[in-house]
């Protein structure tokens, strides 16, 4: 199971991942950890990534940003909306869809098509997902998401959405910063122990389009969020357009030019580029930067520059913002400059040096930079990843996340005597995960609604949650209404849900002494009631213990059978007889079904979504396969060509080294006209014909440059074995041993391979370079390696072992065991003993092996 973590963010992506007993960051095919969070689309195939950034000026019309994000979930009117059209999706045509929804339109394989937010950022997780998969060597599937703190119910539904389009199994969504949070106290060997005083951390994180804070409190082995704080609209984009729009009105006085035109946003668009370089140079630099662009609008060079110090001026009105949405982190979480330890930044904007002295200002602490501004989000998230994941070990640590936003829970139809239709669920804050469960009292289905409690704080104008219809509700026997149990529960992901919904029926036993299987219902026991009312129809009771954070979600739906019920044998009461006997009844727990009714796809929706993906995916394979065949019959004209001219000029002949450079020239030609777009079975088949004629002028030159190598050894060993034939023959004792047939083998061997090896060097010697070898180099080897592998074995074969008898055996072990204690006693002049006549034996074998040596 790979462990892996993805922040995607609105200008660049990073990919954490587990491994080597460590966190690391995965870098892409341009071996950079950051990913651009770009998508472009072109005639063939698309473009993710640094090749789509790239694109963002020569192919505006199909290049979409990472901020496609932020209009996840979405309608088409929302104002939110709007004004990011307006301001960062200029360039691209977006329209609203039949069902509301946002869509942008773009042209990909020769036509205009729609692709929704879902299906654009499904595509980004693709390109994250094969990064990963390349520089794991494994596939990747569980994967662990971080969102924005303000993303609401929908926004997070529709990026698991896009999830499952991409083909990932999303194990958790984390918020960006309880990710660094975790990063930041999983490491931590100081924190404080469960009784003691927790230390309290500021995580501000300031990226490329949001500011977001979160107040968090550490144990050992535990992290609690208390509150968070926000402003979606306030991030480094805002700083570049600030610059972008003040040299727009310079440039519109001095130049007669305006950038802002929205017929032509090609020169906004290098503008805004320029921007955000000259606001990382004010960031390091005090003194004044200068702007320069070269042929702007209508072939016109324009200059400018800016200091620091004008920059903060302008951008006076995003400073005080990002003011208030750091004093509002303490409010929420209802502490003190002094009730901090310490606080951390982080994000790409953080180095703005405005930013990191209000931050000083409002908690009174220098900001501490101890986390990786760029890579804290990711690592966290593989962190998280590696809790879920049972193929690693981690250490216990406990994560309690907090809800953003409160939520209610209202109902209809109502029933008589309810002074109220709704309830608070979740506060604002509330720890998660957690469930909770309300009672009503009802006598036919009814209709619950989630909605957020409080609309003006949400960057969403629409509060609706969801609808969720509880049917099968009746009366009782004696017509009175049945108390409806219902459970909600915010997941781990911070998705909310109707869990499941109950209803008690009392059903009347049999004498006393039946026996009843079932054990006692924990349902009807009296509730926590958690300062909330408990009457019918608003009580609500604390429901189950919120689970661990490195918990899988579990049982997110009611556990119906097929005709909606799911008996459960409760606790047994009695009741008298009239006649003064005792029977038993018993409490049945049964199941409602629940009907949901919540804005996110359908199945079908998201089938359909997959299969285009997985279609766009192949195309892209198809094309890069189709561009790497072109680009090896370009590689090999260029290659062919110059060494025609240079070291295969001798292994050519002068006519033939002619016409082969007319055929490649031709090639050139054709690759630039009408071979520019040609199948890839095209390209493969035109390479096959120039290397057909060119494949043995290189196999020509090859032979040449290791032929002398092979000779040269192939003769020493043809050597060496004569070497020993005439030793033999003359008697020497080192081969006395030998048979005389093995000798006579290795006699033969050399007189064939000689045969072969005479005549095969004198008809090589009459070649000419043009000409093709009569023997390759790899014959020679292998004739060669026949030779060694037959004769060495012979010739290198021991003397056999012989033993003297056993008396001489018994004198020497006896004479070597005097001579061992002589030599313990400390004599200094007790000489060595000599050799053993088989100790000399193996010496002279191992020294004839030396000789024999030649492979």
């Amino acid at each position: 199971m790979a462990v892996v973590g993805f922040d995607v963010g609105t200008f660049s992506s990073y990919i954490g991942v587990a491994r080597a007993g460590g966190i690391e960051t995965i870098a892409n095919e341009y071996s950079d950890r950051c990913t651009p969070s770009f998508i472009s689309l072109n005639e063939k195939s698309r473009s993710i990534g640094a090749a789509s950034k790239q694109q963002v000026v020569t192919n505006f019309r199909n290049t979409v940003g990472g901020g496609v994000k932020r209009v996840l979930g979405r309608s088409f009117k929302d104002p939110f909306v709007q004004k990011e059209v307006g301001r960062f999706f200029r360039p691209n045509v977006i329209e609203e869809d039949t069902d509301g929804s946002v869509v942008f339109r773009l042209s990909y394989m020769g036509e205009q098509q729609t692709f929704t937010p879902t299906q654009i950022v499904a595509m980004l997780l693709s390109k994250l997902k094969q990064t990963a998969e390349t520089g794991l060597s494994t596939k990747v599937v569980d994967v662990v998401m971080s969102v924005p703190v303000y993303f609401t119910d929908r926004e997070r539904r529709a990026l698991l959405d896009a999830c499952v389009t991409s083909g990932l199994n999303c194990l958790r969504l984390i918020n960006d910063t309880t990710a660094a949070a975790l990063g930041y106290g999983i490491t931590k060997q100081d924190l404080p122990a469960e009784t003691d005083k927790p230390r309290v951390v500021i995580f501000a994180d300031l990226g490329y389009s949001a500011l977001q804070l979160a107040a968090c409190a550490f144990h050992k082995g535990k992290l609690k969020v208390l509150a968070t704080s926000c402003d979606p609209e306030v991030g480094g984009r805002d700083f570049d357009e600030v610059l972008a729009k003040h040299f727009s009105a310079e440039f519109r006085t001095k130049y007669k030019v305006d950038a802002e035109d929205p017929k032509n946003p090609k020169p906004y668009i290098r503008l805004l580029q320029e921007c955000e370089k000259l606001k990382k140079l004010m960031s390091a630099n005090t003194q004044k930067i200068p702007l320069n662009i070269e042929c702007f609008m209508n072939d016109k060079d324009v200059t400018s520059g800016m200091n620091r110090e004008d920059f903060e001026k302008l951008s006076e009105h995003l400073l005080k913002r990002i003011e208030n949405t750091l004093s509002n982190v303490l409010v929420n979480a209802k502490l003190t400059p002094g009730d901090i330890d310490s606080v951390e930044i982080m994000g790409g904007s953080s180095r703005i040096p405005a930013f990191k002295r209000l931050v000083s200002q409002v908690f009174s602490k220098e900001p501490s930079t101890t986390l990786n501004a760029d890579e804290a989000v990711a690592r966290g998230c593989a962190l998280q990843c590696a809790i879920l994941s049972p193929t690693f070990r981690v250490r216990d640590f406990n994560i309690s996340d907090c809800q953003t936003y409160p939520i209610s829970l209202s109902w209809a139809p109502q029933s008589q005597g309810d002074d109220d239709s709704g309830v608070d669920v979740f506060p604002q804050f509330y720890h998660v995960p957690a469930s909770r469960m309300v009672t009503l009292t009802r006598k036919e289905p009814f209709t619950l609604t989630a909605v957020y409690t409080q609309p003006d704080a949400l960057p969403f104008p629409v509060p609706h949650i969801g609808e969720f219809k509880v049917n099968n509700v009746s009366p009782q026997a004696n017509g009175e209404g049945s108390k409806v149990k219902v459970k909600v529960r915010i997941n781990g992901n911070g998705i909310f849900s109707v869990s499941g919904a109950s209803v008690q029926e009392r059903v009347e036993g049999e004498e006393e002494g039946m026996e009843v299987d079932g054990e006692e219902n924990k349902e009807s026991a009296a509730p926590q009631t958690n300062g909330l009312p408990q009457e019918v129809p608003t009580p609500m009771e604390e429901g189950e213990k919120a689970p661990q954070e490195n918990n899988c979600e579990q049982n997110n739906t009611p556990n119906n059978t097929e005709n909606g019920t799911n008996d459960k044998q409760g606790e047994e009461k009695t009741e008298e007889k009239k006649g003064g006997g005792k029977k038993k009844s018993k409490v049945k727990t049964v199941d409602l079904p629940i009907d949901s009714a919540i804005p996110q796809l359908s199945r079908d929706v998201l089938n359909l979504f997959t299969e285009k993906e997985g279609q766009m995916i192949m195309q892209d394979r198809l094309e890069k396969e189709r561009a790497d065949a072109k680009n090896s019959v370009e590689e090999y004209v260029y290659e062919m060509r110059d060494k025609l001219s240079n070291e295969y000029e001798q292994y050519m002949k002068e006519e033939d080294r002619s016409a082969f450079s007319q055929q490649l020239e031709e090639t050139e030609n054709w690759l630039y006209e009408e071979g520019e777009d040609e199948n890839k079975q095209v390209y493969v088949d035109r390479l096959a014909q120039l290397q057909k004629v060119g494949g043995p002028v290189v196999t020509r030159y090859r032979e040449a440059q290791q032929w002398p190598e092979a000779s040269d050894q192939f003769g020493a060993a043809v050597m060496h074995v004569r070497k020993f034939l005439d030793q033999y023959e003359a008697g020497d004792e080192k081969y006395a041993h030998l048979d005389k047939t093995d000798v006579d083998k290795v006699k033969k061997c050399l007189e064939e391979k000689m045969a072969w090896w005479g005549p095969k060097l004198e008809a090589h010697r009459k070649l000419q370079p043009f000409d093709n070898p009569l023997v390759l180099v790899s014959q020679v080897m292998a004739e060669k390696k026949a030779l060694v592998s037959t004769c060495t074995p012979i010739m290198t074969k021991p003397k056999p072992k012989v033993e003297p008898p056993k008396e001489e055996k018994k004198a020497e072990e006896t004479a070597t065991a005097g001579n061992t204690a002589n030599s313990g006693s400390g004599d200094p002049a007790q000489p060595e003993q000599q050799q053993s006549a088989a100790d000399a034996d193996k010496q002279d074998a191992k020294g004839r092996e030396g000789d024999m040596d030649v492979d």
